[in-house]
């Protein structure tokens, strides 16, 4: 299908990976027309991310697919989501951490979806039969980005659709570039990247591997660190026969074919099956981050302004946390109730946060199997069963946070923020792995179950959400009004079950579409056009 150049949109997104796709939905949900252009299938099997994290999984259920995304589980949803660090598959166990990323289905008072161990390529196919319902977003695949230009009120691009080898123009009034690590977008907003650059060389091989699963003593599990010196790496299931296995401290002039790969398995996982390798896709972790995400009309997200390495599972559910803070702004500037700061926002708030989990990936990134490895620890020996201990030991102190990342994934908050009313309250400590709820500006409402069995954020609506605790002053619904006024999208909630008070501890709580807290107080300013204002951006 050809755009034609009469049927602009209000927005366009570079980019049908999971961050373009998000983005899609907070703008097509809220009925923006936008087109997605993709200079490829998106199709294969390369293992990407695999983790959709609790946070994540929440969006999900704010669109209404979560349970899509529970039912598309090629594992299953009760496979157990066990990390196992091992010398290798046929060898010794050494550590084991259960119920990693939180993935363990059944109910948690801090959250309203556990994560899923699922892979990206699953992920996006809920996500693009999702997008192919919404009626006012159109998808492009096999279609490049040739020429981007801005004007004051107006974003123009140049594409070439493959098919049928056509170019064509269009115009919108923003553009994002969630094109991925090699941003095409970034580099037309002249944004560079900056960092530390090549940490490691790794390799992202996917090979089936029938009967692998029964062919080791282990268990069941989402992941298994091997920990040898032929070949260490981590390695797991995918789908019923799919397994990934990405080697760790490979050298700078290593290369891999099909082949190698097969003999690289082999070695890691001392266990000779038939193995076919599907693909082996070369990688370098790098620390990045863009100078810039913002050139007027033209915005960035996801790997296009943030790279770092993969552990800890963090990278594409940053992202798509980038497409839900800015699509949402976007949406509102559109719509003319969101004014300029509220765009300004976006990179004030998402990049502290992009600081914070790169950080926490370069620890991650520091202990790898290669460094885990001393002689001897795969001796059947009493020697090689205390160096075992050891090493186990060690595991357990260095790599927990990797795996027990609840702090993080729901404990940042975007300080200093020019949308949010910041009451001078101190925030909680920093805990990596352990979250502590705070209703103060600028953290993520704290959660709650209703005596119906639904998640108070089920109750919060597409635009602000407004939580009363004493909603019997007439002030309120003059607010109320005033917001329906000036065309702000508010609703009112008067939550009742024991709990939720304390919980939020003022008796009125502002909460974002992003289901951040934008302001706390016990009674309304005295001038509660000036608070509209500010938390929107209008000044």
């Amino acid at each position: 299908m050809q755009v034609k150049p009469t049927l602009n949109p209000d927005v366009i997104i570079v980019g049908a990976g999971p961050v373009g796709l998000a983005l899609a939905i907070e703008l097509g949900q809220r009925n923006i027309s936008c087109v997605i252009l993709e200079k490829n299938e998106r199709v294969g099997y390369a293992p990407r991310a695999k983790t959709t994290n609790a946070r994540t999984r929440e969006h999900f259920r704010r669109w209404g697919i979560a349970q899509n995304l529970r039912k598309a589980s090629p594992l299953g949803m009760d496979y157990p989501s066990n990390v196992v660090f091992c010398t290798r598959l046929s060898g010794f166990e050494l550590m084991r951490f259960e119920n990693a990323f939180y993935c363990a289905p059944g109910r948690n008072p801090l959250y309203s979806e556990h994560s899923q161990w699922i892979p990206q390529y699953t992920v996006e196919e809920v996500m693009r039969s999702h997008v192919s319902t919404l009626p006012s977003v159109q998808m492009l695949f096999n279609t490049e980005v040739l020429q981007v230009s801005q004007q004051a009120d107006q974003v123009q691009l140049v594409a070439h659709t493959k098919s049928n080898q056509s170019t064509f123009q269009l115009a919108s009034k923003f553009l994002i570039g969630a094109d991925g690590s090699k941003s095409k977008i970034r580099e037309e907003i002249g944004a560079k990247m900056e960092g530390i650059h090549s940490l490691s060389k790794n390799y992202n091989i996917v090979f089936k591997a029938p009967g692998l699963e029964k062919a080791h003593l282990l268990g069941p599990a989402i992941m298994y660190w091997q920990v040898n010196p032929d070949a260490p790496g981590l390695i797991g299931p995918m789908d019923q026969d799919k397994w990934f296995f990405m080697p760790t401290g490979v050298p700078k002039e290593a290369k891999f074919d099909l082949s190698s790969s097969t003999e690289l398995i082999k070695k890691s996982t001392g266990i000779n099956l038939p193995y076919e390798v599907l693909s082996s896709d070369e990688w370098i972790a790098s620390r990045l981050i863009a100078t810039s995400y913002q050139n007027r009309r033209i915005f960035l997200a996801g790997d296009a302004c943030h790279l770092h390495p993969p552990f800890g599972g963090y990278g594409m559910n940053m992202g798509i946390a980038d497409a839900v803070d800015l699509g949402w702004k976007i949406a509102a500037n559109l719509q003319g109730w969101g004014g300029p700061l509220l765009l300004d926002s976006y990179e004030i708030e998402r990049r502290q946060v992009h600081d914070l989990v790169m950080n926490e990936a370069v620890v991650n990134h520091g202990v790898l199997g290669n460094q885990l490895w001393v002689d001897g620890l795969e001796d059947q020996t009493i020697v090689g069963a205390e160096l075992r201990k050891q090493v186990g030991q060690r595991i357990e102190i260095t790599k927990l946070r990797e795996f027990s990342t609840l702090g993080i994934i729901l404990g940042y908050r975007y300080e200093h923020s020019p949308v949010i009313v910041d009451d001078h309250q101190s925030y909680p400590p920093i805990d990596f792995i352990n979250y502590v709820p705070s209703s103060r500006p600028g953290c993520l409402a704290p959660h709650a179950w209703m005596h119906d069995g639904s998640s108070l954020y089920d109750h919060f609506g597409m635009g602000y959400t407004l939580i009363c605790f004493n909603k019997d002053s007439i002030y309120l619904y003059e607010f109320l009004q005033l917001a329906q006024h000036m065309c702000i999208p508010l609703k009112m909630i008067s939550p009742i079950e024991p709990g939720i008070s304390q919980l939020y501890q003022k008796q009125l709580t502002i909460i974002r579409p992003d289901q951040h807290i934008a302001w706390q107080g016990d009674d309304l300013p005295k001038n509660p056009q000036m608070l509209l204002k500010h938390i929107t951006g209008q000044q």
